[in-house]
């Protein structure tokens, strides 16, 4: 994958299991409307980290984006139930009146929870939120109409190939654009990687 930073893998005393984790990760296959790259990953919160983003571009548009961290530390954390954790973002554009829509919420986390099971990625203690965003423009924007934003942030403790839970990761940021999954038994044609500049 053609990348802008690299993530902190190379060091001498960087563990083996956290450099196996990050070639599973570089080894995800997304949707070939995900367009993903690598980042820097927060240096706090955990010994190791490494991190993607990715924008949802639909027609040219882009109607999505997220981001997916892999934490590591190698003592444990309590809190994580184990040595890994995935923290993703994912945010999408909606019309205002599902955004209305009571429900929106818990059907989004359900939206998290299924594209973990759809990719056989195995994982222990989930958290996180759903936030509807809905604005109205007044004055001499009122023209310019309302807009909505979902925004669902989670992590999770992985079990197994971290590359099947960062392909959730990307098919949930699809299903939160309204995107139709992809039919089972059809593989999707692998993202283009690191080429914004590209577009």
């Amino acid at each position: 994958m053609a990348t802008r930073q690299q993530p902190r893998v190379d060091a001498p005393a960087t563990p083996q299991e956290f450099r196996d984790a990050v070639a599973q990760m570089r080894a995800a296959r997304l949707r070939p409307e995900v367009l993903c790259e690598e980042m820097p990953a927060p240096q706090r919160i955990a010994p190791y980290a490494a991190a993607l983003s990715a924008d949802v571009t639909v027609e040219g548009e882009d109607v999505g984006t997220g981001r997916i961290v892999l934490l590591h530390d190698p003592a444990g954390n309590d809190t994580w139930g184990g040595t890994f954790r995935c923290v993703a973002y994912a945010r999408a554009e909606l019309p205002q009146d599902l955004a209305a829509d009571p429900v929106l919420a818990e059907v989004a986390w359900t939206w998290l929870v299924e594209a973990l099971e759809a990719h056989s990625a195995e994982y222990t203690a989930p958290s996180g939120t759903v936030t509807k965003v809905s604005s109205e423009s007044f004055g001499g924007m009122a023209d310019e109409g309302g807009s909505a934003q979902l925004e669902i942030r989670a992590s999770w403790t992985p079990l197994g190939d971290v590359a099947a839970h960062v392909e959730a990761w990307g098919e949930l940021m699809c299903t939160a654009v309204g995107l139709e999954p992809v039919p089972e038994g059809v593989t999707a044609l692998p993202s283009r990687r690191g080429q914004r500049g590209d577009r």
